[in-house]
């Protein structure tokens, strides 16, 4: 059984400088580089790294990132078979400023990635037979998610939606999904009502399980998530780390939220999981190289255990 993962493969044009530039100003930046990224492969490089047999679905451009991305996801052992070269097109970008607190900002240019469609789902519906979960974000288009997140719950497939970028979902995706994950921002697009507070942070999360999710996790950066299901609601904390990068954080989250789902650990000991890939992701700059493997994520664990427990552990 496996990890199956739809979604956008991009590469990632990223400068550091010490600051976000205002409006109209040329900024002199401190370093540049280039990383493959897209949420989607974000997600399936975590779940390789931390030991999931994991399958990507989805396409890149014709160009010359094309190649060096499926080659960064099969580095990372991650199977491509699934992932399509379009020939009328570009792969995704994503042109990325870091500032020197960790903070980001990034545009995105969907490139292939907007083109995926019923041939990835083709390919998805025959592969759901031996996956037990499936990792889903919202960086391709919208319909083809839904459609994948029904198929996957009709196959008796766990489905994890990392719902960004933020955008209203149509209703009915809701009870297609095992997990949702939004950070504070698309958390607070989906209910329509502001974060600001802590109550309102755990409405939110109600909610969201009221409107068909079985799991609700919302992210929280330093401040850590905060997980409800129909039993209530739990603040997880965080791990104390150095911040260099935030970029991809909630996709080191995802992929090893799924892996330890994939793995049949307990909903307590699933949230520890991502929550350390999540730290250690962040004292790293780059989107894929931040991701940490098995020995990195135990290591980390075993570190913070005495420090680090969840609600009911």
């Amino acid at each position: 059984m496996s990890v199956l993962v739809l979604g956008s493969i991009n590469m990632d044009l990223v400068a550091v400088a010490p600051r976000f530039p205002r409006p109209g100003e040329t900024l002199r930046g401190q370093r540049f580089f280039t990383a493959a990224g897209g949420k989607g492969a974000n997600q399936a490089v975590a779940a390789a790294r931390l030991g999931a047999p994991t399958r990507m679905v989805g396409r890149v451009g014709n160009d010359v990132f094309g190649p060096a991305l499926r080659q960064a996801l099969m580095e990372a052992g991650v199977e491509v078979s699934g992932v399509e070269v379009d020939p009328e097109t570009s792969s995704g970008i994503a042109v990325i400023v870091v500032e020197e607190s960790g903070q980001n900002a990034i545009v995105v240019i969907p490139g292939a990635n907007g083109r995926v469609g019923g041939a990835e789902l083709a390919r998805l519906e025959r592969w759901l037979p031996e996956a037990r979960v499936l990792l889903l974000q919202l960086e391709i288009p919208l319909e083809v998610v839904v459609q994948a997140a029904e198929r996957a719950a009709r196959a008796g497939v766990s489905v994890i939606l990392n719902p960004a970028p933020a955008m209203a979902l149509p209703e009915e995706i809701y009870r297609w999904c095992t997990w949702l994950t939004p950070n504070e921002v698309e958390a607070e697009s989906l209910v329509g009502f502001p974060l600001r507070e802590d109550q309102a942070i755990e409405e939110a999360a109600r909610v969201l399980v009221g409107k068909g999710c079985a799991h609700v996790v919302i992210t929280l950066g330093e401040r850590g998530c905060v997980y409800a299901d129909r039993g209530g609601v739990r603040w997880v904390p965080a791990y104390s780390v150095p911040v260099v990068d935030t970029v991809a954080a909630g996709d080191a989250f995802n992929g090893a939220l799924a892996v330890a789902l994939w793995e049949g650990r307990s909903v307590e000991e699933a949230l520890r999981w991502a929550n350390a890939a999540g730290a250690i992701s962040v004292t790293r700059y780059g989107a894929q190289p931040s991701m940490p493997n098995r020995d990195e994520l135990m290591a980390f664990l075993a570190q913070h255990v005495e420090t680090h427990r969840a609600p009911g552990s």
